[in-house]
């Protein structure tokens, strides 16, 4: 999920004891990834999707981060082909070529995790298959620039500099996030930017990246249920997050 929060305080830095209840809270959405990813499938629901996600963090003893936060309904968000982020689950059914992103969040003992990956309904097109692969890989390269003493900005460039060398839009209206007691905290970690800029990385630190690519324009628009995120263009959208902390040595990917 990417909305931040007006009541986002500054940028904290986590405790051993903080991070491990992170690293739980990330080992149960992993988890819980593995079970929607396998089923996903033509006519399902993505109400039954949220239903097994509900049911998956809950088994482990965590509490879903998004029931509720802002007023969000569900457990998950679902969004589908031209739906950015922030998907209702709903009555609405996978059809075969579908593709759908699927964002989830987890706290454990007060502490979030945050992570989202998006996947193909049975048989989908080439076209919709390398947009999948191209913000996975987006997000790969931006957590290859974490480290203590860099930048929030080498991320954003890395992930926009590979994004639209492909010729890809990178979404610019939500953006990653700073993560711990509060779903969303500082700094905000755009998926565009310069590098050298923005907040400084500290060990102890944990964010949310999450690019968000389109085959056409970065522009987007919100559908009537004021949740829905959908390109402005109605072309497809691909969707990858993950919560990582910032360690003297790197990087610890926590989903």
């Amino acid at each position: 999920m990417t909305r931040v929060s007006s009541k986002s305080r500054g940028i904290t830095i986590k405790s051993s004891g903080e991070l491990e209840h992170m690293r739980e809270a990330g080992r149960v959405v992993g988890l819980a990834k593995t079970v929607l990813a396998e089923a996903v499938r033509p006519g399902i629901t993505t109400s039954e999707l949220d239903i097994m996600a509900d049911h998956e963090i809950r088994r482990y003893g965590a509490n879903p981060s998004f029931k509720g936060l802002y007023g969000f309904p569900a457990t998950i968000c679902v969004s589908i082909n031209e739906q950015v982020v922030h998907g209702i689950p709903s009555n609405r059914r996978l059809n075969e070529g579908d593709i759908v992103s699927l964002d989830i969040g987890a706290i454990v003992n007060g502490f979030h995790a945050d992570s989202a990956f998006t996947i193909g309904v049975g048989q989908i097109t080439d076209e919709a298959t390398r947009l999948i692969e191209a913000t996975k890989e987006s997000l790969r390269l931006g957590m290859e620039e974490v480290q203590e003493g860099a930048r929030v900005g080498d991320i954003s460039a890395a992930v926009q500099g590979y994004a639209e060398s492909l010729g890809y839009g990178v979404v610019r209206q939500y953006v990653g996030h700073g993560i711990g007691r509060a779903l969303h905290e500082e700094p905000q970690v755009p998926n565009y930017g310069i590098a050298g800029r923005g907040p400084l990385l500290r060990e102890g630190m944990a964010i949310a990246i999450e690019p968000m690519l389109n085959i056409g324009t970065w522009e987007t628009s919100v559908l009537d249920d004021d949740w829905t995120v959908v390109t402005a263009d109605s072309s497809l959208s691909a969707h990858f997050e993950d919560t990582i902390a910032i360690t003297a040595s790197g990087h610890e990917l926590l989903t």
